[in-house]
């Protein structure tokens, strides 16, 4: 790296009482700020610390000695020192007389971008976001040099401050052929991002401190007419943009939205979510947390949708040592390219998935089956053999002669008398349930059931829940004829199933399920048997008996909602992750 401050001329400005212990302090090079309050003692800030400069409280006729030698303030209150990129900001009383001074120090690195330079070159926006005094300015700086030199684009930058390219009429040479537009005020930066794009045709505009709901939207207008951004916004970590209303248009916006009842009890959630309203005007972002440790969101649409979901998501953590190499790893451990709960030894199946099903191959062929640490980290390789175990148990399952002959296993033997001592086969009347549906998980689990027509030959009614609760005839029909009445939530078969069991006294809790894969399959398929296989191996070979989750293997929609279905019949939960083709099923353990 190389470092340009130009420190002489900012130390040029300030009193000699205050310039000479500078001059000789050893750690002059990291100087942050110098801090000038009328009656206090002058302060130097460095990184890792704050001293007093001398034992003279600044006076009205330091400030004004420094005052006259800078140029005038904006309306922002800042002023700078021609040609340089040092800043002073002035703190007023209410009378409008200057009586503070943070004298910024503004220092030119090159080479300090060599953590994302191959993402600065994809040509995708790139928002950064950073604590104060982290570097996101001095980074910004470079990205538009480089941008503009070094891969020969049309950079145009909005220089509100004149903070990016230095005070005066003639910008800082650290900005490279890069042209900048000075902002007469902080209010018209929206404005003239706008004019840049109209007036200058650019390949890239670089924005800092995106601040505003009115600077967002011109983002986005610029971001889809096909310029590349990179700016900066006020936020340490990406989270804080998700609830700032004022600037979550930079990662797509947030909506409340309401689901359907399957859809909502099959991601296990209320009815209203928050979700990403569009696609995010920045499309990588880069938290830098310190200025050799960033973390990396190389698809921030799928960190938002992670976070909106309660999901952590895996983003990269690049790291810079002291010899300049750059080191990359995943928050969890995953490897670089891969998703969480993905073998590192499949040898890029993953990524050509989706090659493989064009050319015929099955979901299957996609990917591993994969299972989880309790934190949802990447197995670790003495986990891979079990991961290659359960490939092996799966693989002679399906081979077997018993495939799917798991439901019976005896557990399910019809009793001579029903849980209130009636005769079976028991007589139920359906009420808001579709006969069709009950039918079916009559027949496949061979459960001796019959559905009537008629109340009064009815052991017992079960309702949909939603459907009993106006139903005051109902109630007093069954109330009348002594048929107790029993509900369920959801007319989906394992709610159907259940219901069956405990009305014939065959649920107990206390035994693990097992279960009737031919019950959840919608067809005969081999790919969606094979998937149910897949799923009952995982949840009675893993997740129940050692509390561990799993990922399964990329499914189609359809299969993955019988998937669904077949884990909650486990009273499990389960999500779905990933971009088609490749979103698996993930299973969690209760």
């Amino acid at each position: 790296m190389h470092i340009t401050d130009d420190l002489y001329r900012l130390l040029e400005i300030v009193p000699d009482q205050i310039r000479r212990p500078l001059q000789q302090h050893q750690e002059r090079n990291h100087l942050i700020e110098i801090v000038m309050d009328l009656g206090r003692l002058p302060e130097a800030r460095f990184p890792s610390h704050a001293e007093y400069l001398g034992e003279i409280p600044i006076s009205r006729k330091d400030l004004s000695y420094s005052i006259e030698r800078i140029g005038s303030f904006s309306s922002d209150n800042r002023a700078g020192i021609e040609q340089t990129l040092h800043r002073i900001s002035a703190m007023r009383n209410r009378t409008g007389e200057v009586i503070g001074l943070t004298c910024r120090v503004g220092r030119a690195v090159f080479g300090t971008i060599a953590m994302i330079r191959e993402l600065v070159e994809t040509g995708r926006s790139i928002l950064m976001l950073g604590r104060p005094g982290v570097g996101k300015t001095t980074a910004l700086r470079e990205i538009a040099r480089v941008l503009a030199d070094d891969l020969g684009k049309r950079v145009v930058i909005i220089d509100t401050s004149n903070e990016i390219a230095g005070d005066g009429d003639i910008p800082h040479p650290a900005i490279g052929r890069a042209r900048r537009m000075q902002v007469a005020t902080p209010e018209e930066q929206h404005r003239v991002m706008i004019e840049a794009v109209e007036n200058h045709t650019p390949e890239v505009i670089v924005i800092d401190e995106i601040g505003t709901e009115l600077e967002a939207l011109a983002a986005r207008t610029i971001a889809e007419r096909g310029v590349q951004l990179v700016g900066t916004a006020h936020g340490n970590e990406i989270e804080n943009l998700v609830k700032n209303p004022t600037l979550s248009d930079l990662i797509g916006g947030i909506q409340a939205v309401t689901l359907g009842d399957d859809e909502a009890r099959r991601r296990g959630s209320q009815k209203t979510v928050l979700e990403r309203k569009a696609p995010p005007t920045f499309e990588i972002a880069v938290e830098m947390l310190e200025r050799h440790r960033w973390v990396v969101h190389e698809q921030v649409a799928n960190t938002v949708d992670a976070l909106l979901r309660g999901q952590k998501p895996n983003p990269q953590v690049r790291t810079m040592d002291d010899t300049g190499e750059v080191q990359i790893k995943r928050e969890f451990n995953t490897p670089t390219g891969l998703g969480a709960g993905v073998n590192h030894n499949a040898g890029g199946l993953v990524r050509q998935s989706g090659e493989m099903l064009k050319s015929g191959g099955s979901f299957r062929d996609s990917g591993y089956m994969m299972p989880l640490s309790n934190t949802g980290k990447i197995s670790q390789p003495t986990e891979f053999s079990e991961a290659k175990s359960f490939e092996q148990l799966l693989d002679e399952s399906l081979s077997g002669q018993e495939m799917f002959s798991h439901g019976m296993g005896g557990r399910w033997e019809a009793k001579n008398t029903g849980p209130n001592g009636e005769d079976l086969p028991l007589h139920i009347y359906p009420y808001a349930i579709p006969r069709h549906q009950m039918e079916q998980v009559i027949t496949t689990l061979g459960l001796p059931v019959v559905l009537t027509k008629d109340i009064d030959s009815a052991d017992v009614v079960l309702a949909l829940r939603s459907h009993t609760r106006k139903q005051s005839k109902l109630r007093h029909a069954a109330k009348t004829r002594h048929v107790p009445i029993h509900v369920i939530k959801n007319s989906g078969l394992p709610q159907i199933a259940k219901a069956l069991r405990r009305l014939l006294d065959m649920d107990d809790p206390a035994t693990p399920e097992f279960a009737d894969l031919n019950l959840f399959a919608a067809s005969v398929s081999e790919d969606e048997m094979e998937a149910l296989e897949e799923t009952r191996l995982a949840v009675e070979q893993i997740v129940i008996p050692k509390g561990q989750p799993v990922e399964l293997l990329p499914r189609s929609p359809k299969v993955r909602k019988m998937q669904h279905e077949l884990v909650e019949h486990y009273r499990l939960k389960s999500a779905s992750f990933g971009d088609e083709p490749n979103r698996r099923l993930r299973i969690y353990p209760a």
